[in-house]
């Protein structure tokens, strides 16, 4: 699971970790791009108007795949005591599925496709997340949550990137998305010599003390698999319906607008993340950055559902999302320090991720209950909520897991 060089040190090594969110932010630019707009524009080339009823067929299965393929190759890699073997043929397999796709001439044959290319792209992101937990220590986790958050804005610059139409031709969009991940992935697996830390993988020695801090950490860990799942929804919910709300405030308002706030969002997340995860670090607060991202998030939906005008609804958006981005970031980087045992790191993880692909099977069921009927206003105040207990959740965490 980590290099056989051994150093007695602490620290991992600053390139390590530049090398491994690049690794991070290609696995974004892997799914980002193709799932919100090129497998939509490909399912309406094969099946025209009934391109929707199609998606929500390959949406669905795809999020079973997924969520099987973590959690399935997370052990995997757990077993076999090595990382960098099944990323590599995660990334291998994930690439030539993903070039696959452009000669798909039937629903069924795209669907197939997008199963066996979850499959395959779960092969990588399984056990790049668990490499983080074998070699950053709890003293690096919050700089590594700031560097996570580079992951959905270097998604999201590749989906503007692909989609230019004088530069990349759009037969070219898989190509092209296909270099870019395996440019971003291999650095890390060709160079990537991360310092041997034996504390992150050795289990204790006591077996009283063993169930002792198994008992105490299984609390830790369930509730912060449900305030991620519950931020995740709230999330989820936003990123999937913001343009219909913003046009219900304004009907003259652009999809070139609300693309415009997500990439000003996702940009300046990146460095609030990165700043508030190197003070958690220097403060060994871990949780405390939690605890208010929730918290700040409920307040910006709040504003949201009261918001009358369409400038004080896009600052509670602002608010909100600046807040549940940077939570996201730090939440998969601190999840670490709450997972029970090192030799199933990969499969909790997989567990973890779960949180990740349900909100998609969920959001759109309380959508549907209570927009037609109360409007946005009512999913907002809901949203909230679930924000708010996500946030109660996180500050009654054991003590000695909130301070590290």
């Amino acid at each position: 699971m980590v290099a056989h060089k051994s150093v007695d040190s602490s620290r991992q090594s600053a390139t390590f970790m530049y090398l491994y969110a690049l690794a991070v932010s290609g696995g974004a630019v892997a799914y980002m791009p193709f799932l919100t707009i090129l497998l939509p524009l490909r399912a309406t080339d094969i099946s025209g108007n009934d391109a929707l009823g199609m998606l929500a067929i390959a949406a669905f299965l795809g999020a079973i795949a997924a969520s099987v393929a973590n959690i399935g190759f997370g052990w995997a890699s757990d077993k076999t005591g090595q990382r960098r073997p099944w990323i590599c043929a995660g990334l291998a397999l994930s690439t030539a599925l993903l070039l696959a796709t452009a000669y798909a001439n039937s629903p069924v044959a795209l669907i197939t496709i997008i199963i066996l290319w979850q499959i395959g792209l779960n092969m990588m992101l399984a056990p790049l997340s668990a490499w983080a937990g074998d070699n950053i220590p709890d003293s690096q986790k919050g700089f590594l949550g700031g560097l996570l958050a580079l992951a959905p804005a270097m998604g999201a610059l590749s989906g503007a990137f692909v989609t230019m139409n004088d530069a990349v031709p759009s037969e070219h969009r898989e190509i092209i998305i296909a270099m870019l991940v395996i440019a971003m992935v291999s650095p890390v697996l060709i160079f990537g010599r991360p310092i041997s830390m034996p504390g992150l993988n050795t289990a204790p020695t006591d077996q009283s003390t063993d169930e002792v801090q198994t008992a105490e950490t299984r609390h830790a860990t369930a509730k912060m698999w449900i305030a991620r799942l519950l931020v995740q929804i709230a999330e989820a919910s936003l990123f999937a319906f913001l343009l219909l709300w913003f046009r219900s405030v304004d009907p003259d308002f652009g999809e070139n607008n609300a693309a415009n706030i997500f990439a000003l969002v996702l940009g300046t997340a990146v460095f609030l993340a990165l700043a508030v995860g190197r003070w958690s670090d220097r403060a060994n607060r871990p949780i405390l950055p939690l605890i208010c991202g929730a918290a700040a998030a409920s307040a910006g939906l709040i504003i949201m559902s009261v918001s009358s005008s369409l400038p004080i609804g896009i600052a509670g958006y602002v608010v909100f999302g600046l807040a549940s981005s940077v939570f996201l970031a730090l939440h998969s980087s601190q999840t670490l320090r709450v997972l029970p045992r090192p030799q199933t790191r990969g499969r909790d993880l997989g567990i973890f991720n779960l949180t990740n692909t349900v909100p998609s099977l969920i959001m759109p069921w309380l959508t549907l209950a209570l927009v037609p009927t109360y409007g946005f206003r009512s999913l907002f105040l809901l949203l909230a909520v679930l924000a708010l207990i996500a946030c109660l959740l996180l500050a009654s965490m054991p003590r000695q897991h909130a301070n590290g």
